[in-house]
């Protein structure tokens, strides 16, 4: 299972005030809002030199990527400055080698479906060993979940490897699986190197704390677990295009700090999320400008399927057909100056290559009609001290109260809201979010399947295990997606995980910087973030 980030952040506004607010106070935007904003500059527009301030979420207290308590956004972040991701995205999601590392990567179907790799030979770890076809042998071995004392975030395209070994050199890697695995290029990213995925112990314990070895276009500089710092460094050794900056200091701050850090010039650039206090404060910064792009992430609520009076397949339909998704996308988005527009897909965001929405229109008549005299009450668990997702769940509960459906908001410590209840089944509906990625089946059919770990609602079906299945192994793209879309109509029909809107990403920066701000999908090149030439 590769694990999805949640958030229970969101800005809402109560049934009443979305009524009376009929017109933002700006304008939004015509149409629906790019891929990417990244305000892209060739090199020779680039500066040499400066330093970007970056605020982390959270300070990860492990660095490898693949442990249990490692995958996080926040790591992500900046070990895309440090580290080998041998594939890259675009704003569309779609994958393609990083040539830095991996010059080429060939999938060959037959009897058994073989990977072929060639490695960048120039490509080097900070401690002078190339990146050869051992570093893959070992991460392979290590993350197929063979191995217990290895304690793995995900083994997912992993499992499915029988074997990895040297080609016609040290640089070219042959990975050949038991069965086929179409999203084959979300392996290896990152890649670590070879000592760290042979031996448990520093599996486990030897990025706690320290990034001990790297091969990307910085090094550290320093690692301040104190200050909850960062700093990455241009790293002379890199063997590809130099960076622009000198260094990316990141320092992880409350959500509440970041806004004013900003406006002191403390940062130089944040990420709002869903804070339309912090978007209208950075955006009247007269040396600050909000980039926009379709966020990668999704808004959905979930209902409990498993036990209670969401277990009947008709109440959970009444409950989609009584909501008005639209004025949910409504109240969130307006305040951020965003389309409302909802999301009709339970694996792709708008704009994707096979994007359809299939979700059903609003029908309140027959959703009372479903409920056929019943009358249940449902829990509505609520992150406490998050007004908006307190705002959210009331406008919910007014929705459902005029099908004939009573809702109990209880509110949980918001660290508690997944583990403590989520996980547990101890809800009738939740709302979160799930982050989007290029590779739709293999990191979101554990929200799906029935045995899937991240399958909250206690919902299921042979069919839709079966279709994710084969469209996993589908190394046919036009297959594939037809089988998700099959898959995707039936969990319309379900109705247990209920996909409300797509979040946009908003970021305000400096506005001299280039090639960076809300990328969508699209893989940054740490290597070409910069200030523009004439920027002060």
């Amino acid at each position: 299972m590769r694990p999805s980030v949640w958030s229970a952040a969101l800005s809402a506004l109560p049934l009443a005030a979305v009524a009376a607010c009929a017109v933002p106070r700006e304008p939004v935007p015509d149409g629906p809002p790019a891929l990417a904003d990244v305000r892209p500059a060739p090199r020779d527009r680039v500066r040499d030199g400066g330093v970007l301030r970056w605020p982390l979420p959270s300070f990860p207290g492990q660095w490898n990527f693949n442990q249990v308590n490692g995958m996080d956004g926040a790591s992500e972040l900046v070990l895309r400055g440090l580290m080998p991701f041998t594939m890259v995205s675009d704003a569309r999601g779609v994958v393609r080698p990083d040539q830095d590392y991996v010059l080429s990567a060939t999938a060959r179907a037959g009897r058994r479906q073989v990977v072929r790799y060639r490695v960048n030979p120039r490509a080097r770890w900070s401690d002078g060993r190339p990146l050869t076809y051992r570093d893959f042998a070992a991460q392979a071995r290590a993350l197929s979940g063979r191995d217990e004392r290895f304690r793995l975030a995900s083994n997912v395209g992993y499992r499915q490897i029988a074997s990895v070994r040297r080609g016609r050199s040290d640089t070219e890697v042959v990975v050949t699986f038991r069965e086929p695995f179409a999203d084959w290029r979300v392996l290896f990213n990152p890649l670590y190197p070879a000592e760290t995925n042979s031996r448990p112990e520093l599996f486990n314990e030897g990025w706690r704390g320290r990034i001990p070895v790297t091969a990307g276009p910085f090094r550290v500089g320093t690692l301040d677990e104190a200050g909850q710092s960062v700093t990455l460094a241009r790293d002379p050794a890199w063997w590809g295009r130099p960076a622009k900056l000198d260094e990316i200091r990141f320092r992880a701050l409350a959500p509440a700090a970041r806004a004013g850090a900003f406006a002191n010039r403390e940062l130089d650039l944040l990420d709002v999320g869903d804070d339309p206090g912090a978007y209208r404060r950075g955006t009247a910064l007269p040396w600050a400008e909000a980039r926009r792009a379709a966020g990668p992430d999704w808004r959905h609520l979930t209902l409990n399927a498993g036990r209670g009076p969401l277990a009947d397949p008709s109440v959970r339909r009444a409950v989609l057909l009584a909501l008005d998704r639209r004025l949910l996308a409504r109240a969130a988005l307006e305040q951020l100056d965003s389309p409302a527009e909802t999301l009709g897909s339970h694996f792709l965001t708008s704009g994707r290559p096979g994007y359809r929405d299939l979700a059903p229109a609003p029908d309140l008549g027959l959703a009372r009609a479903l409920l056929a005299g019943a009358r249940p009450s449902l829990r509505f668990v609520v992150p406490a001290g998050n007004p908006a997702a307190r705002d959210e769940a009331e406008l919910i509960q007014a929705m459902l109260a005029r099908a004939g459906l009573r809702v109990v908001l209880r509110a949980v410590p918001q660290n508690e809201l997944i583990s403590g209840h989520v996980v547990r089944g101890d809800f009738d509906l939740v709302s979160f979010s799930w982050l989007g990625t290029p590779f739709p089946v293999s990191d979101m059919a554990s929200v799906f399947t029935r045995d899937g770990g991240q399958n909250f609602t206690g919902a299921g079906s042979a069919r839709i295990d079966a279709l994710l299945a084969r469209a996993g192994r589908e190394l046919d793209p036009e297959r594939g997606a037809a089988l998700v879309g099959r898959a995707d109509a039936l969990l319309w029909s379900q109705a247990a995980v209920i996909p409300l809107y797509q979040r946009p990403q908003l970021v305000v920066l400096d506005r001299g910087l280039v090639n960076v701000g809300a990328r969508g999908l699209r893989q940054l090149q740490y290597e070409d973030i910069g200030y523009g030439r004439g920027s002060p």
